[in-house]
């Protein structure tokens, strides 16, 4: 068939397969979060994988709600989705939430219940556990499975009219207490629970089990293959189950593939809502979270982590990544994209004694694109150089600037430190330097030969700004497979005085930026200050 491509994954070579053999005539998928939290970076890969299959095949992927436990679930939640969403650069074809098919899944269930596949059990979810039996022992039946049909239905209505409290009863699937698999042993597919819904508000205070509302949700929306995590591969069996004793016309696939786990970061959405609701971070949208909010504040690329998504591919065993390989593609991306600036952190002053005046020299906007042009930047008597680029007593082959040491001021001048002030600290306050006027860059005739080269701020013109420096939130050298609450690391955000050169002052909020010899920043404005928070760092960690 014409929509065949070359498949690159196994779930390719298995839709491949079925349009081969006419069993599917296009492709339909659906991304399927529950709105209980912000998406992290687990979910950019099922968002790339689900939306990016069925752009392939020149398919359709719809955006899926599982709004089936209302306790946990917030409109704020499906706002922040669908704006993640969007930021990706992804296109849902039709928006669906569980709760649109609440009436249709109640009906069906009557159904298992008129056909004698679903009963009413009083069992305490407790006592269903511990009836449920071993991967060796078969579970025990509950008294109440074989109830009659007719007081199956009268007790499922009384269910769904609120007579009874949380817990109290429940509606089991009537299949194997002796099933191999033990998700097939009678599971519970509706629950008593008097909760405000997001959406439906006190209409309902009975709702489907996630296992049991998916693939019908999946049916209803004409979904063809169900991409999901290896976790609910267990859970198939069930999922093909309800899907055949419903008698629902349509019958989707579903395929599990690896989740995506991360080093050093946190995979949980349960455990970064404990972050937030701690207060161990400023919110869901920290720069140091791995939400999709959280990189997006940071000043990730989308680019970048969809990069990411599609180099790491599908696989079907779960792995861990090395965040470092994360970092590479974002560091890899703004290379080529960021504009570069000057900045100092820890600054200390420089007074170049036998310059007087001042004038323009001039800087690569973005060397790697052709098209961005130069800048002029205003060199001044008085300057302000980086602190980690002064030292008293410098280690061994030390090229920075230091007593009677030469360095060269990027694209600029080779200065001499002829005297250092001290302040009452015993401190370095100011260094006292001479320079070299044959040095310029670009027309150097001096002869010397420097080694180090700084960046720099002319003191007349420089802005005042915090930088921000971010460390991850676990610490997995240390800590590795252990608790989230074992690995935290509760010193992971480290701030600096810094100046600026005008050009990041007037930039636009959000911008990204080189700074040179520091890292990739982005720049921002709070009550006032402006802000640079680390991207990522120029080092690249990543061992190809």
């Amino acid at each position: 068939m014409e929509n065949v491509i070359e498949s690159k994954n196994f779930i390719e070579e298995i839709i491949n397969d079925e349009l081969e053999r006419g069993v599917v005539n296009g492709v339909h998928t659906r991304f399927p979060p529950e709105p209980n939290g912000y998406l992290h970076i687990g979910h950019a890969k099922s968002l790339c994988l689900n939306f990016g299959t069925a752009k392939k095949y020149g398919g359709v992927c719809n955006l899926f709600f599982d709004d089936t436990n209302p306790s946990k679930e917030k409109t704020e939640y499906v706002n922040a989705i669908k704006e993640d969403i969007k930021w990706l650069g992804f296109e849902w074809f039709e928006i669906h939430y569980a709760s649109d098919f609440f009436e249709d899944i109640y009906n069906l269930a009557v159904k298992l219940i008129k056909d004698g596949k679903a009963y009413v059990c009083d069992l305490s979810a407790e006592e269903i556990k511990n009836t449920r039996g071993t991967l060796t022992e078969p579970g025990v039946e509950s008294p109440y499975r074989n109830r009659s049909i007719e007081e199956n239905l009268k007790l499922f209505e009384e269910m769904k009219n609120g007579v009874y409290k949380d817990g109290e009863k429940v509606l089991r699937a009537k299949i194997d207490m002796a099933s191999p698999n033990i998700n097939m042993r009678d599971p519970v597919i509706y629950r008593v629970l008097h909760a405000t819904h997001h959406r439906t508000g006190d209409k309902w205070c009975i709702y489907p089990m996630y296992d049991f509302a998916h693939p019908l949700c999946d049916s209803m929306q004409g979904i063809t293959h169900s991409l999901c995590t290896l976790e609910f591969e267990d859970h198939r069996p069930l999922y093909n189950w309800s899907v055949e004793n419903t008698g629902v016309k349509h019958k989707p696939r579903q395929i599990e593939f690896a989740r995506l786990n991360v080093t050093n970061t946190v995979m949980s959405k349960r455990y970064l809502k404990k972050l937030v609701d701690d207060g161990a971070v400023e919110g869901w949208d920290d720069p140091r979270m791995p939400t999709l909010t959280g990189l997006r504040n940071r000043g990730v690329p989308a680019e970048a982590l969809k990069n990411f998504c599609e180099e790491i591919g599908v696989a079907k065993a779960n792995s861990e990544i090395e965040v470092s390989y994360l970092e590479h593609f974002i560091r890899d991306y703004l290379n080529f994209n960021a504009e570069r600036a000057m900045a100092v952190t820890e600054p200390i002053k420089v007074t170049i004694s036998n310059y007087e005046g001042e004038e323009d020299v001039e800087f690569d906007i973005n060397p790697n694109d052709e098209n961005a042009g130069k800048r002029k930047v205003k060199f001044t008597k008085n300057l302000y150089i980086d602190g980690e680029d002064f030292s008293l007593n410098p280690p061994p082959k030390y090229f920075r600037l230091k007593l009677g040491g030469y360095v060269r001021l990027k694209n600029a001048y080779i200065i001499k430190c002829d005297d250092v002030v001290l302040g009452d600290d015993g401190l370095v306050k100011e260094v006292i330097c001479s320079y070299i006027p044959e040095s310029r860059s670009g027309s150097d005739t001096s002869g010397i030969k420097c080694k180090g080269t700084i960046q720099w701020v002319s003191e007349p013109y420089a802005k005042e700004v915090e930088v921000r420096k971010y460390d991850y939130l676990l610490k997995d050298a240390e800590y590795s497979g252990q608790d989230f609450s074992e690995r935290m690391n509760y010193d992971s955000v480290h701030t600096f005085k810094g100046y600026i050169e005008p050009y990041l002052a007037t930039a636009n909020d959000g911008a990204s930026f080189q700074l040179l010899r520091k890292g990739y920043y982005k720049k921002s404005t709070k009550n006032g200050k402006i802000v640079l928070g680390e991207i990522t760092s120029l080092k690249d960690g990543f061992k190809k």
